[in-house]
């Protein structure tokens, strides 16, 4: 079975405590504390696998969980690094807050590996606390607690062009003859269990990456059938091949279920009614000549208007097919090349010393300010500031954590700079 989501519990290490002891040689009476410092606490870490392509594994095990680290020992040895958790995952992974529903992190187009939960440091050990006044401390810090969470795993297949239409119009033999994918084709409704990746190839290096969807009946963008399953797949496309029954071989009417089920991709997702789409009119070879100009004049008047264009085809001889590959790759070269990344909406806090008060905001010089801090760093790290969506959630985390504030309490003035770590920022209102 293709499986596109999971729900997981996920924690990193906890940091080993540091050790309590003291100095015992031969004619050493009174050492001082030579108590060591507890091992770091393992990262809990995504990585894209190429090799994968869902995400059955998480299906069986629930729970991932890195390594603590172990408590200092005497003679100032550091404890051990607690072991770091690797969880691999398909390209197109999206990892949600379970409670909130909310994107922490799309893997889409991550190469390298993120690290999600920070293990806890280890604790210092007792001799980081001997003064003057205090030669035998008898205590030493505890590791910082692990940070866990339940989250959410979907995968949003990454292709250029979704493919879409009511059960049985023929989407899956479209996607046979005009890739290298060999979906399962039989005479009922919903016998695409899962998303069918292929890639169509056309002359001189030209192509593109198709997603053949399963099928979507009315009301699947509140669950009914399997449709709503399979709808988040949609959302990473750029462009929509809309298949229709032109030759009404179940007596369905083409210009209302390409109505029906463009309100359902509106329902799901409003944005998805916004994608470009191309109407393929299928199974012409069932028709006459006459009737099939008929049908397409039809889709054309209705769907014309809204800059759509409708291209005769049949799946079965090929007719129309070529031309019909050639408009969709030429409309991909119009549109921006990056896949559609999900920007993160929340970074959560998993340490109660997360909270505004550890981002540190201070002036470096006249005109010059830092805000720095382990929160600051990790949200730096999820969010693409060079997107609009990802710069809006930036500056909502500035504000949402008192930092315009604290930056205007020091004396900030538009144009002044504002430094995150190697990033600069000029400030304004």
């Amino acid at each position: 079975m293709f499986a596109d989501r999971a729900r997981i519990f996920i924690r990193s290490g906890k940091g080993g405590d540091g050790h309590v002891s003291f100095r015992r040689e031969l004619y050493v009476p009174d050492g001082g504390p030579d108590g060591g410092d507890g091992g770091r606490g393992g990262d809990l870490i995504f990585v894209v696998d190429p090799g994968l392509n869902t995400l059955v594994d998480y299906r069986h095990k629930r729970k991932y969980c890195a390594g603590d680290g172990k408590e200092g020992s005497k003679k100032r040895c550091t404890g051990a690094s607690g072991e770091d958790m690797v969880l691999k995952v398909p390209a197109g992974t999206v990892i949600k807050d379970a409670e909130t529903g909310k994107v922490i992190l799309d893997m889409a187009n991550r190469t390298e590996p993120v690290v999600l939960l920070k293990g806890g440091r280890g604790g210092k050990g007792n001799h980081h606390y001997a003064t003057s006044t205090m030669q035998a401390p008898k205590y030493a810090q505890p590791g910082q607690d692990a940070k866990e969470l339940w989250v959410d795993l979907e995968l949003k297949v990454i292709a250029d062009v979704g493919l879409v239409g009511f059960p049985n119009v023929g989407k899956s033999t479209f996607l046979s003859r005009v890739t290298n994918a060999r979906p399962k084709i039989a005479n009922y409704h919903f016998t695409t269990l899962s998303p069918n990746l292929g890639v169509v190839d056309l002359a001189e290096g030209n192509g593109f990456v198709i997603a053949d969807i399963p099928g979507i009946i009315e009301g699947a963008s509140d669950g009914v059938g399997l449709g709503f399953e399979f709808l988040r797949h949609i959302e990473r496309t750029r462009v929509m091949i809309h298949l229709v029954d032109a030759a009404s071989v179940e007596g369905r009417d083409p210009i209302e279920d390409i109505r029906a089920i463009n309100k359902e991709l509106e329902s799901y997702n409003a944005d998805l009614a916004k994608r470009l789409q191309v109407i393929a009119a299928n199974k012409v070879d069932a028709m006459t000549e006459e009737d099939c100009e008929v049908i397409v004049e039809m889709l054309e008047e209705e769907f014309g208007p809204q800059g759509i264009r409708v291209f005769p085809i049949s799946a079965v001889s090929g007719k129309g097919v070529k031309e019909l590959l050639w408009y969709v790759n030429d409309l991909l070269k119009e549109l921006p090349e990056e896949p559609m990344e999900f920007e993160p909406e929340f970074v959560p806090d998993f340490m109660e010393e997360e909270t505004a008060e550890s981002i540190v905001v201070a002036m470096e010089s006249p005109g010059v300010f830092t805000v720095e801090g382990p929160k600051v760093e990790r949200m730096l790290g999820y969010t693409n500031l060079e997107s609009e969506k990802g710069f809006e959630f930036f500056q909502k985390f500035m504000k949402e954590n008192d930092v315009l504030k604290r930056l205007e309490a020091l004396g900030i003035e538009e144009g002044d700079t504002v430094k995150l770590y190697n990033l600069e920022f000029d400030y304004y209102k």
